[in-house]
């Protein structure tokens, strides 16, 4: 009706046009604009609330490997260690499943609010204070993570090499330069992949880092050839190492060696508690961190739902669950009380130049190079990216164990206080039984990180501490 007026109007040279400009009946209606406002308005009410403004395509299986490769990492070398001063089955345990709880709180938290970060929910939960304590603990559980990832490179790397290479080892070539080594490392595979725009890209190295990280279940085949009694490590090296070269038939195992240890070290013990006992909860703590990753995977999955990325977490935890129990029951079983903070030089103690061992060690080099990536995607890259790996190496033996900090912290408690603050009260009230779980579980957190670093402290001022590397 409008535009036969104008078309009048046009002709006759003037005219005043009497335009109605009320909306008509069809927008008087609110059922017949639902359709244009879900498509036009992203958050309308006929959709549900998205995390970004980009659909989701990485698949089922990539987020698993994604999240298993955030899991996996140094850790897996001293969980011997930690079952030695555990105890079997049970810590470990314990520590895999409450990491599913506290991925739940943090999942069901994000679907409240449709927020992707860690930071971010601490923001909706308590404010700036809340984003900056996540944001705190993120840096540090990434200090501490690269830090120990990078030493092994630093440490192992040389070894491997002199040993496959049977070199000198004051032979003063740069290729056996930890420094020269862990730069070349950094620059050559784990900078490209930490360039990286979404994770979705990094699945594919995952996976080959989990599968190389499945080699390491080799020591189970070791646990059948290195008897005990067997032979005592506090003994000579030297003399240890020339009795041993002069074994020719290996398939019987190390089992005549000249000190024997004593028969009533040769049985597992079902739970142990010692002063070792606080470095291991820490040990088993930062084994199973991979919180800040969740969200960016569950931001990144196709067809996103709670349901779904639980499944994954799942799923991700039983895997990395099963390779932790196997490798720190073997390992235990194989060395008992005398087993080292990190497995792999144990081992070496007995032959330096055994080539599965070998083997192991280069496959795990592999494992955590690929695995700095993901821990680095929920932080931003610097541009002096070779500088901070220096400063991290060099900091590190001065640096608090951040599995006594800021794992109990990124595991326990911020997933439980934010679940709290951010679920409404009318859908969940304060004395509802899922909020008192998680108050129970924020107060397990706070005693966890209270108890391993009053143990730490106090092993530091008396000068008794055992050094455990960066796990």
């Amino acid at each position: 009706m409008h535009l036969e007026q104008m078309n009048r109007c046009s002709l006759q040279g003037h005219c005043q046009l009497n335009v109605d400009w009320r909306p008509s009946n069809r927008f008087d209606n609110p059922d017949s604009t639902l359709a244009e406002n879900i498509e036009f308005l992203p958050n309308g009410e006929g959709k549900k609330p998205r995390f970004t403004d980009f659909e989701g395509k990485t698949s089922f299986g990539m987020s698993v490997f994604n999240l298993g490769n955030a899991i996996m990492g140094s850790g897996i070398l001293g969980l011997a260690y930690a079952m030695a001063n555990t105890g079997i089955l049970f810590l470990l345990t314990a520590v895999a499943g409450l990491s599913c709880y506290s991925i739940h709180l943090l999942l069901k938290s994000s679907g409240v609010v449709g927020i992707r970060s860690y930071e971010q929910l601490g923001f909706r939960a308590f404010g700036m204070t809340g984003k900056m304590a996540a944001g705190i603990a993120i840096t540090l559980q990434n200090i501490g993570a690269m830090s120990s990832y990078l030493y092994i490179v630093k440490s192992e790397f040389p070894l491997v090499l002199q040993a496959f290479l049977k070199a000198d080892t004051n032979s003063g070539e740069w290729y056996l330069n930890g420094n020269y080594l862990v730069v070349l490392a950094s620059l050559s595979v784990i900078l490209p992949l930490a360039l990286m725009k979404q994770l979705g890209y990094l699945g594919y190295a995952s996976g080959f880092s989990l599968s190389c990280m499945v080699f390491f279940l080799s020591v189970i085949y070791k646990k059948f050839q290195i008897l005990c009694p067997f032979e005592e490590f506090s003994a000579n090296s030297t003399l240890a190492h020339a009795h041993l070269n002069a074994t020719t038939n290996h398939a019987h195992g190390y089992h005549n060696g000249h000190v024997m240890v004593d028969d009533s070290y040769c049985s597992p013990q079902m739970f142990t508690v010692n002063t070792h006992t606080a470095y291991t909860i820490p040990i088993l703590a930062f084994a199973f961190v991979c919180h800040p990753e969740v969200l960016p995977i569950y931001t990144e999955l196709r067809n996103p739902t709670q349901r779904k990325m639980q499944h994954i977490s799942n799923i991700s935890i039983l895997i990395m669950y099963t390779m932790y129990f196997l490798a720190a029951l073997f390992g235990y079983l194989t060395f008992y009380t005398n087993v080292e903070a990190e497995l792999l030089h144990t081992y070496s103690r007995i032959d330096p130049y055994d080539i599965l061992i070998l083997c192991v060690r280069l496959a795990v080099l592999t494992a955590v190079m690929l695995t700095v990536p993901i821990v680095l995607f929920p932080v931003s890259l610097t541009c002096s990216y070779a500088h901070i790996i220096e400063i991290l190496i060099y900091i590190c033996p001065v640096l608090p164990p951040p599995g006594a900090t800021s794992a109990p912290c990124l595991i326990f408690i911020f997933p439980a206080v934010f679940y709290i603050r951010i679920v409404p009260k009318d859908k969940e009230p304060m004395r509802s039984t899922p909020k008192i779980f998680a108050a129970c579980f924020a107060g397990l957190g706070v005693l966890f990180m209270i108890m391993s670093l009053s143990f730490i402290i106090i092993d530091w001022t008396t000068g008794s501490s055992s050094a455990l590397g960066g796990h």
